[in-house]
């Protein structure tokens, strides 16, 4: 498929900068929901209403790091935003100024206390670093001198700040290792949390650590050319039961993000059945793809071209999207990971 299939035009003025106070009271637009015309028009508080208490809601409880750095070598300044953990002193990075920066060359940060050195480059900006630091120690370490990651369009357009620490962080972080946020999730307060219990509603957790790669643009003409990047994900045995039993006893499995959509989706085979998971996944889900696990999927409004963008194609159908997507702007819906939010239901 072309690219520029996935295209839309989004004016500069809807993309949020900060979330809404209190974050459950977003607006949320509801596709393909069984019963209805058009689209519905509602609040992310009103979100449970959907459900039964046969269903299973599934958080991602991955906690994001302060992983963007400034880095020098010498007199040269640089950008570093760390985006895959190899292991506990290696990361992954993409970096800014990289036709400057030669293998072996060593990284300073946060006046010397800190640093690293390149032990390869890759293509798009990308390094392996490796930091001078005893095992366990560096995460202490960024959480002082690191800043929260913001996706580039909201960085681009102010300065991150203390603020960023609590409204980049969904309720739910447990396990770091992200390094972009699943900004689904941070729709969710206690209250809500509260409202779901009430109806007898079931939660589960997965994990995906969400890397800086799902912001990277689309550079390919034909999507058959893209890769994804891998980001490490793990379905425990109890959840992979939890989810089987849903689908047994006639519930559904409501995905509260992209990301685990795709974490559910690695660990399904082709019957459907969820298995325990736990390994890096770089799947990309494009129209046509038949969905094993997820039934409902709760997201934020996506890029233009984003592989984001066609999984939500893929799951509700690309006219429907398309549409929705331009009613949302119409409607004046507010974009990416500080907006508003969708729930959506799989087309046909």
């Amino acid at each position: 498929m072309r690219v520029d299939d996935f295209d839309f035009d989004l004016p500069e003025e809807l993309i949020a900068l900060r979330p809404v106070n209190p974050k459950h009271s977003a607006r949320q637009l509801v596709v393909n929901a069984p019963n209805s015309n058009g689209f519905i028009d509602q609040k992310v508080w009103e979100f449970p209403d959907f459900l039964t208490s046969k269903d299973l809601i599934v958080f991602n409880d991955t906690k994001v790091i302060p992983s963007y750095l400034f880095a020098t070598r010498g007199e040269m300044v640089t950008e570093v935003n760390l985006h895959k953990r190899l292991s506990p002193v290696s990361w992954l990075a993409f970096a800014k100024k990289t036709k400057r920066l030669k293998i072996e060359d060593q990284l300073s940060f946060g006046d010397g206390r800190l640093s690293a050195t390149i032990q390869e480059k890759h293509d798009g900006g990308e390094i392996l670093l490796n930091f001078d630091v005893k095992a366990g120690d560096l995460e202490s370490v960024l959480a002082e001198i690191g800043m929260m990651p913001l996706p580039p369009y909201i960085a681009s357009k102010r300065d991150v700040d203390e603020r960023d620490r609590d409204d980049y962080q969904t309720m739910f972080a447990a396990r770091e290792g992200a390094v972009a946020a699943p900004t689904a999730s941070l729709h969710f307060t206690p209250e809500l949390m509260e409202k779901i219990s009430a109806k007898g509603i079931k939660t589960a957790k997965v994990t995906l650590h969400v890397g800086a790669g799902t912001f990277l643009p689309v550079k390919v003409e034909d999507t058959n050319d893209h890769k994804m990047h891998a980001e490490w994900g793990n379905v425990s045995d109890d959840v992979a039961e939890l989810i089987n039993g849903t689908h047994k006893n006639g519930g559904r499995v409501v995905a509260i993000g992209t990301t685990v959509l795709r974490i559910l989706e690695s660990a399904s085979d082709g019957q459907g059945k969820i298995h325990p998971f736990s390994g890096d996944t770089s799947i990309f889900i494009t129209p046509g793809y038949r969905f094993r696990c997820v039934n409902m999927l709760m997201t934020n409004f996506h890029l233009p071209k984003s592989t984001l963008f066609m999984l939500v194609c893929a799951f509700a159908g690309t006219e429907t999207m398309k549409s929705a997507y331009d009613y949302a702007v119409r409607q004046g819906y507010r974009f990416y990971s500080y907006g508003d939010s969708s729930l959506l239901f799989q087309g046909n």
